[in-house]
């Protein structure tokens, strides 16, 4: 969790990086970064939202090839990692027949559109995840662009108030999440089995904290 007067008060390099966990856009962070102090989540969210609304399709294509495959494994480690893990959990522990479909369903979106296929995946399941991907796969390439450009929206929205310690629940309010079919209140864990490594031992450590984070 990071602290808000830490990031208003933080170098510009370092707010910058650490801004990119919420959306891989480095002209989306530093114009952030620039715009400081906000001293409030709310303002902060405000200038962020209207930020991301500023950027060009090459920035958003940036920003969602940051993202793994849905149902899949994350990349990297760290912060942007486990939330990745936290997002997808359901997709994840599906059963092996529906993360099959769903992975031929990946794979149909990328050869049509040339992308990964994006969504906010909290608190949604397998089955609702690949239900999405197989009515998207009928969008022509400018309505399919708009509707990820939206999710890529709803997941920074949520990022945010996860990073400065909001209530995840609120955050789906404001983002369009539908509250039949998600659970954004789950919190984004690292699930046990990547905590110690599938041996039991101890994986590798996550990346370090910035010195202005809340331990």
């Amino acid at each position: 969790m990071w602290t808000l007067a830490g990031f208003d008060t933080a170098a510009p390099a370092t707010a910058a990086e650490a801004l990119t966990a919420c959306c891989a856009s480095r002209a989306w962070a530093e114009k952030l970064v620039a715009g400081r102090p906000y001293g409030t989540l709310a303002a902060l969210k405000t200038a962020a939202l209207a930020a991301f609304d500023d950027l060009c399709e090459a920035e958003i294509a940036g920003a969602v090839a940051a993202h793994p495959r849905i149902g899949g494994p994350p990349a990297g480690r760290g912060r942007e990692a486990d939330w990745s893990r936290g997002e997808q959990s359901r997709a994840m522990t599906a059963d092996e027949p529906v993360r099959a479909e769903l992975a031929e369903a990946n794979a149909a979106y990328e050869r049509r559109f040339d992308r990964v296929f994006l969504i906010c995946a909290t608190g949604l399941t397998a089955e609702a995840i690949l239900a999405a991907a197989r009515r998207r796969l009928g969008n022509d390439d400018a309505t399919e662009r708009a509707e990820s450009r939206a999710e890529l929206r709803k997941i920074v929205a949520l990022r945010l108030d996860k990073a400065f310690g909001a209530d995840p629940a609120a955050a789906a309010l404001g983002t369009g999440a539908d509250p039949g079919t998600s659970s954004p209140s789950e919190p984004p864990e690292t699930t046990r089995a990547e905590a110690t490594g599938p041996s039991g031992a101890p994986s590798a450590p996550t990346a370090p904290t910035a010195p202005w984070e809340d331990r």
